[in-house]
């Protein structure tokens, strides 16, 4: 029998399980409003803005629309929203500045004090759906303690395809079960796992607000579980 490689390198789902995206959007969108006297229902803007993620990829991936990455995405879904919250008024600048807001998602409390504990051990990347800019442009404005920048942008595809996953673990030189994926969304870690990656759940309940919806776990089995980040380098002690 031949021992199981031991892990070298975290990979991180980014939207909802390293930064709070909701809250933040709901920030940027009060002072939008605030700034240019508009009102909106923020909330549930930013919940609208959200749901329409998984679709818009869904689209790329059965070839309805070219490969767009996720500040494109982000960009359709944004001109599509505005006019349902009385914002169809917003100029060209005003759009494409909020359009950046994904750009400026805060970090929840725990993230940067648990990933600078974890990096003392392990290589550590994103591993997000999110474009090279979104994720270096949040990191330098976050404080987000990367060794590594990896997206679904450099593979040409979206997670959950597989082969995102594997390509990651090539590229940071490491077998695919010596790469473990941290994620806040099981069906994110179940594809890391078909794909032959670790897996560690770190559930985030407030992710869409208080008392919102969470993705079920039921069925799914992880390596790892954590309530935070600094738990998680607990564990991996």
């Amino acid at each position: 029998m031949h021992a199981t490689p031991a892990v070298r390198a975290l990979v991180f789902d980014i939207f909802g399980t390293v930064v709070d995206w909701r809250s933040s959007l709901i920030r940027e969108g009060q002072a939008l409003g605030q700034r240019l006297g508009l009102a909106a229902d923020w909330p549930a803007f930013a919940d609208a803005w959200r749901a329409g993620y998984r679709p818009a990829m869904a689209r790329v991936s059965r070839g309805e629309l070219p490969w767009i990455n996720i500040d494109g995405l982000h960009r359709l879904i944004l001109d599509e929203l505005l006019p349902r919250f009385g914002l169809e008024s917003l100029p060209e600048t005003e759009r494409d500045a909020l359009n950046r807001a994904w750009h400026r998602l805060d970090p929840w409390p725990d993230a940067v004090p648990g990933l600078t504990q974890l990096r003392q051990r392990f290589v550590l990347s994103t591993l997000s759906n999110g474009n090279v800019a979104l994720l270096v442009n949040m990191a330098k404005r976050a404080g987000l303690p990367w060794d590594c920048v990896l997206s679904a942008e450099l593979i040409g595809r979206y997670k959950p395809d597989l082969e995102v996953y594997r390509r990651a673990a090539q590229l940071l030189g490491f077998a695919p079960e010596q790469v473990l994926m941290v994620a806040a969304h099981p069906s994110d870690l179940m594809a890391a796992q078909q794909a032959g990656l670790k897996t560690a759940y770190i559930p985030r309940p407030a992710e869409h607000g208080p008392g919102g919806w969470m993705e079920s776990t039921a069925g799914c089995r992880f390596d790892w579980q954590a309530p935070d980040l600094p738990a998680l380098a607990q564990h991996l002690a």
